[in-house]
């Protein structure tokens, strides 16, 4: 019985290793753009990935036939959206200041409900209606929120306009 349960063991440890190897670089860069973090200086999203793989890895006997990349999406968004909950008071109240790098500046003009919904829709390919019952929102609700993010990413707001010199008649 103990030899069969080290075998068993063994062998789950290699399917999430192979698991993390194929999905862990796609993950990390879902969860840096949930972040809005640079790429290469991105502590927050690296740990949110270590905590959805963690909660992955601990479920994965209970998978049964579920997509173990499905379950770890999953738990990357819930959790960047109970973090961003906490952070910012509301899911979706308060827009972070943009960071200095180009596109992850864009990026942090949305709110985090709408990088995640952002996320999910385009980057991941996730249906409105897996999306919308993952955030437990109406699937109305989730195309407005994605469509107002797009507008923001494709339409940025405009700076004040640069300041008219005076001109003397001479």
């Amino acid at each position: 019985m103990r030899e069969r349960r080290a075998f068993l063991s063994a062998r789950r440890a290699r399917e999430f290793e192979a698991f993390v190897a194929g999905a862990a670089g796609r993950l990390l860069h879902a969860a840096t753009l949930l972040t809005a973090e640079p790429p290469n200086d991105n502590p927050r999203a690296r740990r949110l990935l270590t905590l959805a793989l963690a909660h992955t890895y601990a479920s994965w006997d209970r998978l049964r036939g579920e997509d173990p990349y499905d379950r770890a999406r999953q738990q990357l968004a819930v959790r960047f959206a109970r973090g961003a909950w906490h952070q910012y008071g509301a899911l979706g109240r308060s827009r972070p200041s943009p960071s200095p790098s180009g596109s992850v500046a864009v990026l942090a003009r949305l709110t985090p409900q709408e990088r995640l919904i952002l996320v999910l829709r385009m980057y991941e390919g996730v249906a409105e209606e897996q999306t919308a019952a993952l955030l437990g929102l109406p699937v109305e609700r989730v195309r407005a929120i994605c469509a107002r993010a797009m507008t923001t990413l494709l339409h940025p707001p405009r700076g004040p306009a640069p300041a008219m010199a005076k001109v003397v008649p001479s």
